[in-house]
């Protein structure tokens, strides 16, 4: 069974090390436990791992977050993946640093990648995992909080935080998608 999993961020060193680029983090922890290669493709870095007998199609967009939705429709397309495999990892300061929440749909949030998406799929249809960033920022300066690199503890936490973010992707694979909402979702 073949999924993609996508994680939103930005390409570019400048934001390596931002709260916005956490999918792209998700997804690198994925490639790493399944000693897989990221490889430059058409709208993005690809690289596809197999986890007892799951096929992982993990996706990395090059269009930067807010142009998002050509590359998932592109790479779901290529794969031939439907959209209830297509499993989107975004981060949300509407959740506590390393919170996590697993949903089947909804909406964007706020969240302008998730938008974009939702725009060109034409659907609000399909699973995501939202890693909490928190709102530590002033009134009307998210942009620049999502764009900050994270503090010395936060950084300190990643690790772990983002080998259980890991874990929630496989569950969604290996359990499907209900069984691994009860399991993340309450912690």
């Amino acid at each position: 069974m073949k999924f993609l999993i996508v994680g939103l961020g930005n390409p570019g060193p400048e934001y390596q090390d931002t709260r916005h680029n956490i999918g792209f983090r998700v997804v690198e922890a994925l490639a790493d436990a399944g000693k897989g290669t990221f490889r430059s493709e058409r709208y993005g870095e690809v690289c596809e791992v197999r986890l007892k007998g799951r096929q992982l199609v993990l996706l990395k967009p090059a269009t930067f977050m807010n142009l998002s939705g050509r590359a998932v429709r592109y790479w779901a397309d290529q794969e031939s993946v439907p959209l209830d495999r297509t499993l989107v990892v975004t981060d949300d300061i509407a959740l506590p640093f390393g919170k996590l929440r697993l949903r089947a749909k909804g909406g964007a949030g706020g969240h302008n990648g998730l938008s974009d998406i939702i725009e060109t799929l034409g659907t609000e249809d399909f699973p995501r995992l939202r890693f909490g960033v928190g709102n530590d920022f002033p009134r009307g300066r998210q942009a620049d909080f999502v764009l900050s690199p994270w503090d010395e503890a936060e950084r300190e936490a990643l690790p772990a935080l983002l080998g259980k973010a890991a874990d929630a992707v496989r569950d969604v694979t290996f359990l499907g998608l209900a069984r691994a909402m009860n399991q993340h979702n309450s912690r």
